[in-house]
């Protein structure tokens, strides 16, 4: 800052006009008698006022060092709560991630309060599209994508993999659930974006269960149907594995099916990623690892005992 007289000049203003004395502002500050007339010399040759009267080697502050050392008191006071709030309120960083609705509802928000805990200082930005947008143009610092994950543009590191299963409510249709993919094939379905291809042939029907009645284009009001009693629905473990550990839905059959594509996190390539990205990164890390444990310990279908 041009013109901005040293910080050394004008603590040793304020000292001696507050202590009355040089001696005393040297004894405060840990600098000879000597430095703290030096800094005051220096800070009255660049402002160009004089701002003691000197007497043999005392100094006698006159008006306008008065009026200048209370300004600069202040002054120093507002850097030193300044100091101290940066010290106990440090910066609040903002994390920027961007997914698809359905895993940041289902999957990824239900846990975001175990990082929220571990970094109270970062804010989580969450914004949700079906659409890819290009990272360049629409900043995230992170995004979690479903696919190959062969993206131009970014780096991609892979989370999980998905399969598809049958879910329904425990109340559908009176609590008598199908219990056979024939059964299933006749029941009445809440068909999503999903294709019930593979699931029919990894259950062995002759031909694919063709979406008709209710079709929903949004896996979130699929499910909210299902919940209520409406149907079933084809859906990923990954959407529904948490509601089945509830007791909110059950798996319908052992049958299921891969599903095509994976879940990815991806960067912008290039771009100087902020200290919370690796923070994000660890943590989502922990969270798979717990999420496929989970999946390995708590087996989400049984067979249903057909005497009800």
């Amino acid at each position: 800052m041009s013109g901005f007289p040293p910080m050394a000049s004008l603590r040793s203003l304020e000292a001696v006009a507050r202590l009355g004395s040089v001696t005393r502002a040297a004894k405060e500050l840990c600098v000879t008698h000597s430095a703290i007339s030096q800094q005051i010399k220096q800070l009255e040759d660049l402002i160009g006022v004089k701002l003691f009267i000197r007497h043999g080697r005392g100094l006698q502050i006159n008006e306008e060092g008065r009026l200048y050392a209370l300004h600069i008191r202040d002054a120093l006071g507002r850097i030193g709560e300044a100091t101290r709030l940066v010290q106990v309120n440090p910066r609040r960083a903002v994390l920027t991630i961007a997914t698809v609705p359905s895993f940041g509802s289902h999957w990824l928000t239900p846990r975001l309060d175990r990082f929220r805990q571990r970094h109270p200082h970062i804010t989580l930005r969450l914004t949700v599209s079906l659409t890819v947008n290009d990272l360049a143009e629409h900043p995230s610092d992170i995004a979690i994508r479903m696919g190959n994950g062969d993206w131009p543009g970014v780096e991609c590191q892979y989370l999980f993999g998905d399969e598809l299963i049958v879910v329904a409510s425990p109340a559908f249709n009176g609590g008598r659930l199908p219990a056979t993919p024939g059964e299933v094939a006749e029941s009445r379905i809440i068909f999503s974006s999903e294709s019930w291809k593979e699931w029919c042939s990894s259950a062995g029907l002759g031909s694919e269960i063709l979406p008709a009645g209710l079709c929903i284009n949004d896996s979130n009001l699929v499910l909210e149907a299902v919940r209520r009693g409406q149907g079933i629905a084809l859906e990923r473990r990954s959407l529904v594995q948490d509601a089945l550990l509830r007791g909110e839905l059950v798996q319908v059959t052992r049958y299921s099916a891969a599903y095509p594509w994976s879940y990815w996190r991806v960067t912008p390539l290039h771009a100087e990623k902020p200290a919370e990205v690796a923070l994000f990164n660890a943590w989502l890390e922990e969270e798979v690892a717990a999420w496929q444990l989970q999946q390995q310990q708590f087996p989400a279908y049984c067979e249903q005992d057909p005497s009800g």
